[in-house]
């Protein structure tokens, strides 16, 4: 039963990694209600995290290599004004920074205090607000050349609100994104970009911590992993597609009743056990 709730997880991880709705809200809520307790959850869940790093890497693998080109290249030869690949990788580093920062800072904080339906319930219902403010009022004119460095920092500032459980990295990252005039693919594109070295650079903190774990955890962990990296791999390649001709609306939608059953069952039903 493990192995299967491992690969729904896993499954439950791709889909809400990559779609606007969070996927630290959703596995929250799919431990407490289905009572699947990994001897380490948090370890869990950072391993479901590595399936979708893995999803990124290989859908943008291309676009990571020229950023790491372009990374390097500036060093030798700073040239931010006219190579593309440098500004890419500046911009992509200014707006992983700020969440970098204060999760390292502030893990303990944010896992032992903020992992609570209540705070998903809450989340997702504010940021699902958000989406229907940022569609009507932001225009969407601008694409990644067009993107300064204070946008970069405005979306990575965004990502620290992706530290409390419900908000989403991707959803909140969007809406900055495009509240700063990016095109809502375009957006989404570089939320991916960012998302990246901050999954790799939690997931490595956490894996240093392992101490032991048996070989039955091991494929549970696996099963995890794999299904959701195929999971994540194919929502990154449709919903880019996808927001390209249309809004977060559906997104914004799910969220607020999602979140409202979630206060529903929070008030009335859970036991907090």
């Amino acid at each position: 039963m493990d192995y299967l709730l491992s690969i729904i997880a896993g499954i439950i991880q791709g889909l809400t990694e990559f779609l606007p709705i969070s996927s630290s809200g959703h596995l929250i809520l799919f431990h407490d209600i289905f009572g699947f307790h990994f001897p380490d959850e948090l370890l869990f869940d950072v391993m479901l995290h590595v399936g979708t790093l893995i999803a990124v890497a290989i859908f943008f693998y291309h676009d990571i290599q020229k950023i790491i080109r372009g990374f390097l290249s500036s060093l030798v030869n700073w040239n931010l004004k006219n190579n593309y690949n440098q500004r890419i990788a500046w911009l992509v580093l200014i707006g992983i920074v700020p969440a970098g920062l204060v999760g390292y800072l502030f893990e303990d904080f944010i896992t032992n205090t903020l992992r609570s339906p209540l705070v998903v319930a809450i989340s997702l219902i504010v940021i699902g607000l958000l989406f229907f403010v940022i569609e009507k009022y932001a225009k969407q004119q601008k694409d990644l050349q067009m993107t300064s460095p204070v946008d970069s920092l405005v979306v990575g500032l965004a990502q620290i609100l992706a530290l409390i459980p419900g908000v989403s990295r991707s959803g909140i990252t969007i809406i900055a994104g495009m509240g700063r005039s990016l095109k809502r693919e375009e957006a989404a594109k570089f939320s991916f970009l960012i998302s990246a070295p901050i999954i790799f650079g939690a997931a490595f903190k956490q894996l240093l911590e392992i101490r032991n774990f048996n070989d039955a955890n091991f494929l549970v962990l696996m099963l995890g992993v794999l299904s959701s990296a195929i999971t994540g791999y194919l929502v990154i390649k449709y919903l880019i597609r996808y927001l390209s001709h249309h809004s977060l609306n559906i997104f914004a939608w799910y969220r607020l009743i999602i979140g409202c059953l979630t206060l529903i069952w929070f008030l009335f039903f859970f036991t907090g056990v």
